[in-house]
């Protein structure tokens, strides 16, 4: 029987402790729910786009319910673009300064963990003391000199009814899954700029060599107009008009060769290195190859993809376990503490059995009145969450505004390429025949000098229209969220470990 009341007692404590530690105040965090729809557009998207012969013409399929794969950018078949991108994953500072902020993040949590544990400390201590009696009432004995020892255990633990501790170690967690996500971002958005500069580097070579070609042909009619102009069968007009025309071409290739030195020199420092010194490959549109297949993920799954959203969802879910550590300081709070330890004159004398000294306490603190404090921290934590809710419809509405967006321009950019190789093959038919029609005389020069200026602007929006069809490409696969989820554990850039201790 005196057994079973002994058990009872020692297993009473722990018994209460753990109902203590399990309880919590405050709203217990939910997931929010994907917005209830089954398209990212109100009207229906085709099968597939529209097709025209030649360079980033083909048709490219919207594939419902496909995976993205975790390298998306290798769907552009060039082995150059993935061995730069690998490049700045493993060099550039701004993820590095992302990898940075999310350790912060975890050994924060961790220390936290260490704050709200049973905390136990060693002291050992040495003391040259000199007391006088007077102050126990007898002056006349004469004071004394000694040495004081002492070797001690001190054990200190908060129970925390309202379970605020808890709920801070909950925040906690949700900052680690927010610096997570934002790194998830960053990996996104450099993996991106680089795929986007990339493009524009293709663009502007493709500009500048349609202009070449232009310039080179407006030469070789200004040859010939000068020919005729000795001749007598041309006007000094006419020769000016063209020589003009050439400077004019000539003058758009300078701006031109500047963008494509600003789109270099990104790039370098994307990948981490400096404009000087980086060894960069050379991007074409002929390097690039437009996918035939878009992968598109499901409207309910977006939510649980965009690294922004994912974000938002841990400020979220910190501000709902804030307001739970401001409803528990409303709580009581017991603290027991115990010491164990020894004290002597003599070091020889600390560990024997007539040294030994212990003590045990216990506290409650229940507050009481702070003039309305406490109260209103807490309605403040909940106007924070309030805050963090709109922020995260706004995230979310504004992602599937991001998709929308992007798979409309992937439709009209389809028509649009079409539409500009119709008009650049008519521009270049009515140049040759007109170029031509003058050689003989059946021509005069502003029609030519007509035909050259709709063949040169219809080549430049020829290459503009390609190009877009793969920067839009790479929007969507942005859009979409990357596929980051599909990244192998190893190879993850967040394999930092974005969770802790549970």
């Amino acid at each position: 029987m005196k057994r079973n009341a002994k058990s009872a007692i020692r297993i009473a404590p722990a018994m209460i402790a753990a109902a203590i530690a399990g309880c919590a105040v405050g709203p217990d965090f939910k997931e929010p729910e994907a917005p209830p729809v089954k398209s990212y557009t109100r009207t229906a998207l085709p099968a597939e786009t529209e097709s025209t012969p030649g360079r980033a013409g083909a048709a490219q399929r919207f594939a419902v319910a496909q995976e993205i794969p975790a390298q998306w950018w290798t769907l552009f078949h060039s082995d150059a673009l993935d061995r730069l991108i690998r490049q700045a994953l493993a060099d550039s500072p701004s993820l590095a300064a992302a990898q940075a902020t999310l350790r912060q993040a975890q050994e924060n949590l961790r220390a936290e963990i260490g704050v709200v544990s049973p905390s136990v400390d060693a002291e050992l201590s040495a003391q040259r003391q000199r007391f006088s009696f007077s102050t126990i009432g007898q002056p006349q004995v004469p004071s004394t000199v000694f040495n004081l020892y002492n070797a001690s255990v001190a054990v200190s633990y908060t129970f925390d009814i309202g379970g605020g501790w808890r709920r801070e170690l909950e925040a906690m967690r949700a900052q680690v899954d927010y610096q997570g996500f934002q790194l998830e971002g960053a990996h996104l958005a450099l993996t991106a700029n680089i795929v986007t500069t990339a493009i524009r580097e293709a663009s502007l070579r493709a500009q500048m060599q349609a202009l070449q070609e232009i310039e080179a042909l407006q030469q070789k009619e200004l040859d010939i107009l000068e020919q005729q102009f000795k001749l007598g069968g041309a006007r000094r007009s006419d020769v000016l008009a063209q020589r003009a025309q050439l400077v004019q071409t000539r003058a758009t290739l300078p701006p031109l060769e500047k963008e494509l030195s600003l789109a270099r020199h990104q790039l370098a420092v994307l990948v981490g290195q400096l404009p000087s010194e980086a060894d960069l490959p050379e991007f074409t549109l002929e390097s690039l190859e437009l996918p035939p297949e878009l992968p598109m993920s499901l409207p309910s799954e977006l939510v649980r993809q965009r690294p922004d959203i994912r974000a938002a969802e841990a400020l979220l879910h910190q501000a709902s376990a804030e307001v739970g550590v401001a409803t528990a300081n409303l709580y009581p709070r017991i603290t027991l503490s115990g010491n164990y330890g020894s004290q002597a004159n003599q070091t020889g004398d600390l560990f024997g059995s007539s040294a030994g000294v212990w003590s045990l306490g216990a506290s409650l603190l229940q507050p009481l009145f702070h003039g309305g404090e406490l109260t209103a921290r807490r309605r403040a934590a909940i106007a924070v969450y309030d805050q963090a809710a709109a922020q995260y419809r706004d995230t979310v509405l504004r992602a599937f505004q991001n998709v929308a967006d992007t798979l409309r321009a992937l439709e009209v950019d389809a028509r649009t390429l079409k539409l500009q190789a119709e008009a650049a093959s008519v521009a270049h038919d009515t140049l040759a025949l007109t170029d031509k029609e003058f050689a003989y005389g059946a021509a005069n020069y502003l029609t030519l000098l007509n035909a050259e200026r709709q063949y040169q602007q219809a080549q430049v929006s020829l290459v503009q229209a390609q190009a877009q069809r793969y920067a839009d490409t790479a929007a969507l696969l942005q859009a979409l969220g990357g596929g980051w989820w599909n990244r192998p554990p190893q190879d993850a850039a967040s394999s930092q470990e974005r969770k802790t201790d549970q």
